[in-house]
């Protein structure tokens, strides 16, 4: 072996390497920027669920399980809604994810030494939650009889006699079996949409690039609009057969309900697919290789898998990764696939996540068509 030849050889990658600055940036950026986002997203404790609490006693004892409940650091109190009604939506709407229901009397039947039952609410969509929701309202039961027991006890003088009782009553709302493939198949077609989308366009135009037949049509009589649109149509045909197929397979194949409008849902689907062809496009402009293409598509599926609620709870996310993934579509249109799947949500209740989605999708559609027409002409 040479050693002039080899030095050359290495010589000469490396002054290709630092050409491609693009490529060169990101093999620097990425590892740093995954070990910061899977150290703080990776987290599958569960805490500070949103709770709603029904309090039709208002009472300091009520007063005293409430606070019972917050100080374990697993629920939040995020509502005080006045009936079920209330609830309902609440609940429909993912505001919260548990709710507490104090029945009337609840002191006054603590003081005669009577059982008493409080009804515990959760939504069972999401397994996880609900889950750890359960064991600690079941728990907090126990603890608050002991507690009524023992200071019954020091009352009377007697050890742990007969006195009151507090049975939490839990119920799972939408999933009441807990079944995680409920919850993982809406989530996997919202992630499969945007995955296939954005790499269809982004490789498509960028391989089209390298191939110098995208230079081609830029001097026949076709306009800049013309040629995006006429690019982008067939990718949207694929994508909603795409969409159509996965929701096929996850009710025919893993029974997954859909207990809402297919045609909203459709409908909802189509407006995300804008985003991602939106995306896709971005992508095109600003790369010049499917290397590229590919890197940058990363960028945009790893914050997308972890921190849109795709898998980890974002509550427990810290506050910085909350606000990160509020900017990501994918996470308004899981909500919006699991409330119209699995809770039979309506437009009513998704207003907020279909407007987020809208928003972002004129927005990136009309970036990355901008930067194309400026490309193409």
């Amino acid at each position: 072996m040479n050693r002039r030849r080899l030095l050359a050889i290495i010589k000469k990658e490396f002054i290709q390497i630092g050409r491609d600055r693009p490529s060169l940036a990101i093999a620097f950026i990425m590892p740093v920027f995954m070990i910061l986002l899977f150290g703080y997203a990776v987290n599958t404790d569960v805490n500070n669920m949103p709770m709603a609490v029904l309090d039709y006693d208002h009472s300091p004892a009520g007063d005293l399980l409430v606070q019972q409940f917050a100080a374990t650091g697993y629920f939040t109190v995020t509502a005080r809604p006045a009936n079920y009604r209330e609830v309902q939506v609440l609940l429909d709407s993912g505001k919260v994810k548990t709710v507490l229901v104090i029945p009337a009397g609840y002191e006054k039947t603590l003081k005669r030494g009577q059982k008493v039952t409080v009804q515990f609410l959760v939504d069972g969509s999401d397994p996880l939650f609900a889950r750890t929701a359960f064991q600690t309202a079941g728990l907090l039961g126990v603890v608050q009889t002991q507690s009524l027991l023992a200071g019954a006890a020091a009352r009377s003088g007697h050890p742990l006699p007969a006195g009151p009782a507090v049975d939490v009553e839990v119920r799972a709302w939408y999933n009441p079996g807990l079944s995680s493939l409920q919850f993982n198949v809406p989530g996997l077609i919202g992630l499969i949409m945007q995955n296939i989308t954005v790499m269809l366009t982004a490789f498509a135009l960028v391989r089209e690039r390298e191939r110098g037949t995208l230079e081609q049509l830029m001097v026949t009589p076709i306009r800049g609009p013309e040629l995006m649109l006429g690019k982008l149509v067939p990718y949207v045909l694929i994508a909603f057969l795409d969409v159509a197929l996965s929701l096929a397979v996850g009710t025919l194949w893993f029974h997954v309900p859909i207990r809402g409008s297919t045609v909203l849902l459709l409908s909802l689907s189509l407006l995300f697919l804008l985003f991602a062809l939106g995306i896709g496009m971005l992508i095109s402009t600003v790369t010049k290789t499917q290397l590229q293409a590919m890197q940058w598509t990363m960028l945009v599926i790893l914050p997308s898998v972890l921190l849109s609620g795709f898998v980890f709870p974002r509550a427990s996310m810290p506050p910085f990764l909350q606000y990160l993934g509020d900017i990501i579509p994918l996470t308004y249109f899981l909500d919006i696939l699991r409330g119209i799947m699995l809770k039979g949500t309506g437009l009513g209740e998704l207003w907020p996540d279909v407007a987020a989605l809208a928003v972002f999708g004129v927005g990136v559609v009309t970036m990355a068509s901008l930067k194309f027409r400026k490309r193409v002409e």
